[in-house]
């Protein structure tokens, strides 16, 4: 990855301005944050209000130093939704799943229980 994030021939073709990026570096633990990224609360209440599901799921687990669950937890709450089930691990196939993130198996059975209105 960071031979290609780094390639010249790549960022023209992604239109990265020259100069405008540095060396690319994998989890840049020295990055200031510049941006804040906007919140997406009113993002699912907007969605909500017209009628559309919507699957909130934690991507990563319950001691992510990086992403508190108590964040998600918060701002999930701050939409006022019902509760459809309780927080508990991911099961796909009898077994303890994870973040279906890098496992496509497993994401394609959540969707595909999530799209079909099943208990996930």
């Amino acid at each position: 990855m960071t031979y290609w994030a780094n390639d010249n021939n790549v960022r023209t073709a992604l239109n990265v301005r020259k100069g405008s990026i540095g060396t690319w570096i994998r989890c840049n633990q020295d990055e200031d944050f510049k941006y804040d990224i906007p919140s997406s609360v009113e993002y699912h209440a907007n969605l909500s209000k017209k009628g559309y599901r919507s699957l909130i799921y934690k991507l990563i687990g319950d001691h992510d130093i990086l992403v508190p669950f108590l964040g998600t937890q918060e701002w999930i709450r701050s939409l006022n939704y019902s509760i459809v089930d309780d927080w508990r691990p991911w099961i796909s196939n009898g077994q303890v799943a994870g973040a279906p993130i890098d496992k496509p198996g497993e994401s394609y059975d959540m969707f595909c229980r999530w799209i079909s209105k099943k208990a996930l």
